[in-house]
């Protein structure tokens, strides 16, 4: 994207699965690239640099600003996590609300030109009468997106929220994410054991929520508010698991029902025709061929020998 060339982007999160499909994606473009994250990560690029960095620790994160000055943000980092259980609240407390409180008033502070969030399919709907967030980490990106809202009205931060939905695609290097589990198991020869597959999800591709950060850092709403990054189809879990079997064609089928569902499982669809008025921008990957290029990926992974 020719919008990218010599801009400076400060991007946390970096080497989880979006973020360094992003930060990629930006180096090509020819823009200057500041990682951020718990973990080292090396890219070999002249316009690249990186810190690791704990986002809880407001310190360090005021310092990171002062010294890379970017002029746009996008905030990936996260600690994601479907699990219910007690201990989780305090965990993505931190690594969901504080660290994204720490980096919109570092940037408000830096005087960067935009700030990106990264929201999530498990918040609630704005306006949904009633709301109760289904999960800890759910509750903590919503109550990260109330603060973008607040920063804005309060402190006049340029901010938005991408709501992003179920992402899947090659590079996912968490094995147990249910894309990656069924392409490596079905790669194996293996039946992937699953919850009942009845859940209805909006996926979207990696590439195509890569070209709607980048869009939503020039061209997204600055007062807080929501974009949904999706797909605008609702597709079932077992569907989806299905359809990597077929492709697979090492004669396995998902193993429904082996797994118990996990309560208060939220459905929610993407309203693509809202997020193509405000960005221009739409899906470039239907999602038989965004299976297909990530089942080949994954193959190659687990059992180079299966081709």
């Amino acid at each position: 994207m020719d919008i990218c060339n010599k801009r400076k982007y400060l991007v946390t999160g970096a080497s989880g699965f979006i973020g360094l499909a992003l930060c990629r994606r930006l180096l090509d473009a020819g823009a200057f690239v500041h990682g951020a994250g718990r973990r080292d990560l090396t890219i070999d690029a002249s316009q690249w640099s990186y810190s690791t960095i704990d986002l809880t620790d407001s310190s360090a994160v005021d310092k990171m600003f002062s010294e890379v000055e970017p002029e746009f943000v996008i905030h990936l980092a996260s600690c994601v996590t479907g699990k219910r259980e007690i201990e989780w609240v305090s965990e993505t407390m931190l690594g969901n609300l504080v660290s994204a409180v720490h980096v919109m008033v570092a940037a408000q502070s830096s005087g960067a030109s935009k700030c990106v969030l990264a929201g999530s399919l498990e918040e609630p709907e704005p306006g949904e009468p009633s709301a109760v967030p289904a999960s800890p980490y759910a509750a903590s990106k919503w109550c990260a997106s109330a603060y973008a809202r607040m920063m804005h009205a309060l402190y006049g931060l340029d901010v938005s929220v991408a709501r992003i939905f179920m992402v899947y695609g090659p590079g996912q290097q968490d094995l147990k994410k249910l894309v990656p589990y069924v392409c490596t198991s079905a790669a194996r020869g293996e039946s992937p054991k699953l919850m009942s597959g009845a859940r209805p999800v909006d996926w979207i591709f990696i590439d195509d929520v890569v070209d709607g950060l980048i869009r939503m850092a020039h061209r997204g709403p600055v007062d807080g508010s929501y974009v949904d990054l999706g797909s605008g189809e609702l597709v079932t879990t077992g569907d989806v698991a299905s359809r990597i079997c077929s492709i697979a064609d090492t004669g396995v089928t998902p193993d429904l029902g082996a797994v118990p569902d996990r309560a208060m499982e939220q459905v929610r669809q993407a309203n693509l025709a809202a997020t193509e008025s405000e960005l221009g921008w739409t899906i470039k990957t239907d999602l038989d061929s965004g299976l297909e290029a990530t089942y080949l990926w994954y193959r190659d992974l687990a059992a180079p020998d299966c081709q």
